[in-house]
C-alpha cells in the first residue's frame, strides 16, 4: 500500500506552515526616495541579487521609520540622498531607531569628503549615483555579508592625501601614532571595519583591533567616531 493521501485540512495546513516558512526567510530592503521611479528602479536592481526579496518603499524618513519600526526584519535600507549632500542626518534616525540596521548611502554627491561624512556618520555603504548598477549591487552584497563598502573615491582620496604629506603640504604629524597606526587611523575615518581595514593592508583582524585600541588611548577619545573628528583635526587626514 501507499502512503495515505493528504486531507483537505492537512493539506491547508502544510500550505500554511511552507508560506510561513518563506515569510520569515524573506530577504527585506527598504528604498527611500521622493521619487516613485526611482524607488521602482532601485527596486528592480535589487531583485537582481535577491529575486524572492521583499522591497519596501518609503517617500520620506517619516515614513521609512514607520516601516522600520513595523518590520523588525529589514536587512537593509538604501538611502538616496541629494546632489549636497543633503539627507544624511536621517542616518542617524536609522541608527537611533535600529543601531544595527546597515544602511547604504546612493548620493549626487561625488566627492571623498561626502562619502567619509556619511561613512562617519553611521552608513555602511557609499555609492555615487553615476556608479554602475553592478557597483551598487556588489555595495549591497558586501554589506549584507556584514562588512562596509568604500568607494574608490574615498581610497583615492587617502592615496592623494598622503602624498600631500610626503610633498610637505601639511603641517609635521604629532609624534604620538606610529606610521602604521595613522594608516589604520585613515581608514577609520573613512568609515572602514575592522575586517575590511585588515584586508586592505594585509594584516590580521586583531592586529587591527590592537591598532585602533593604541590610537583612542593615544588620542584620549572613547570611540571611532570621536577617533576620526580627533585625526583629522590633528592633521591625519
Amino acid at each position: 500500500m501507499g502512503p495515505r493521501p493528504l486531507t483537505s485540512l492537512e493539506l491547508s495546513f502544510t500550505w500554511f506552515a511552507n508560506a510561513h516558512q518563506y515569510l520569515v526567510n524573506l530577504v527585506k530592503f527598504l528604498v527611500v526616495d521622493g521619487h516613485a521611479m526611482t524607488r521602482d528602479g532601485l527596486g528592480a536592481t535589487l531583485a537582481q541579487l535577491r529575486p524572492e526579496a521583499l522591497v519596501l518603499q518609503a517617500r520620506d524618513l517619516t515614513e521609512a521609520l514607520a516601516l522600520v519600526a513595523e518590520h523588525d526584519d529589514i536587512e537593509a535600507v538604501l538611502l538616496v540622498v541629494g546632489a549636497a549632500g543633503s539627507g544624511l542626518d536621517a542616518i542617524d534616525a536609522f541608527r537611533n531607531a535600529r543601531e544595527s540596521l546597515p544602511v547604504v548611502v546612493l548620493s549626487g554627491a561625488e566627492t571623498a569628503r561626502d562619502a567619509r561624512d556619511a561613512l562617519t556618520r553611521g552608513a555602511f555603504g557609499y555609492v555615487p549615483r553615476s556608479a554602475s548598477p553592478r557597483t551598487l549591487l556588489s555595495a549591497v552584497r558586501l554589506v549584507l555579508d556584514g562588512d562596509r563598502y568604500v568607494p574608490p573615491l574615498v581610497l583615492n582620496g587617502l592615496a592623494d592625501s598622503g602624498k600631500s604629506e610626503a610633498r610637505g603640504d601639511k603641517p609635521p604629524r604629532p609624534p604620538a601614532l606610529t606610521d602604521r597606526q595613522i594608516e589604520v587611523l585613515r581608514r577609520v575615518c573613512a568609515g572602514f571595519s575592522n575586517k575590511a581595514i585588515a584586508r586592505e593592508l594585509g594584516v590580521s583582524e586583531k592586529t587591527v583591533k590592537a591598532h585602533v585600541t593604541a590610537i583612542l588611548k593615544a588620542l584620549n577619545v572613547a570611540n571611532r567616531g570621536q577617533a576620526a573628528t580627533a585625526g583629522r583635526a590633528a592633521g591625519f587626514v
